[in-house]
């Protein structure tokens, strides 16, 4: 059975973004074909749409290799998402549907019955779950796309701290969804403009300088052939 270059890209890009390929490590793929348990084909098809989204570059002599960003572009990320995720908000208080405001509003009591418990791993995946809906919602493909991309590259480039006050943090998320189920574009645009601004203070970067070795995270292998693997 032939392998979706899809399933692989998504097996090497979490590997990158969680330290087992470090930054500027060749990426071979005779290697990873093995590593993922597949044929080169789709390796060389994700090594290419990974390139394009500049997780991957291709040097002299060398072949393909993991990128190696820099402060300033780590920064650019950030700015980005400050600027898109309250537009992608106001966008879903124009666009989102009954299903998309049922997952929102669950997730927001899920995040904060475990916000009191002060259970930070769940409310991380939460938070995750929470921003990926909310830009789902917006009914732009190509906005949900993008802001997708960031969050797997702010992933890599940052850790981030638990907030000092989840209660306060969720009821921001709680804030979001009131407006956007009211269809208060201006309202959704404002509220996810703070609630952003204040989680950028969380960030802190893996790394320095383009010299320096991120933090690895972990040195685990998933087959892509595998149902647990995240799409």
């Amino acid at each position: 059975m032939r392998i979706p270059a899809h399933s692989v890209c998504t097996a090497i890009r979490d590997d990158i973004v969680s330290g087992v390929h470090e930054r500027g490590s060749r990426l071979t793929e005779e290697l990873l074909a093995r590593r993922y348990g597949v044929s080169r084909v789709p390796v060389r098809e994700a090594l290419r749409t990974l390139e394009a989204e500049g997780f991957v570059v291709t040097r002299r002599h060398a072949g393909a290799c993991v990128a190696e960003p820099t402060e300033q572009e780590a920064a650019d990320l950030l700015e980005m998402r400050m600027l898109l995720e309250p537009l992608g908000a106001s966008r879903a208080a124009q666009r989102r549907t009954e299903a998309h405001l049922k997952v929102l509003r669950g997730l927001v009591r899920l995040g904060q019955e475990r916000a009191r418990r002060g259970n930070s791993e769940d409310l991380r995946s939460l938070g995750g779950w929470f921003h990926e809906t909310l830009a789902q919602a917006s009914g732009s493909p190509a906005l949900t796309s993008m802001l997708t991309q960031l969050r797997h590259k702010i992933s890599w480039m940052y850790s981030v701290e638990a907030p000092a006050n989840p209660v306060e943090s969720w009821a921001e998320h709680g804030a979001i969804v009131d407006a956007v189920a009211r269809g208060d574009a201006e309202r959704a645009r404002a509220v996810t403009a703070l609630h952003t601004e204040r989680s950028t203070a969380a960030h802190r970067l893996r790394f320095r300088t383009p010299g320096d070795r991120p933090e690895r995270v972990r040195n685990s292998q998933h087959p892509v052939n595998m149902p647990s693997l995240r799409h």
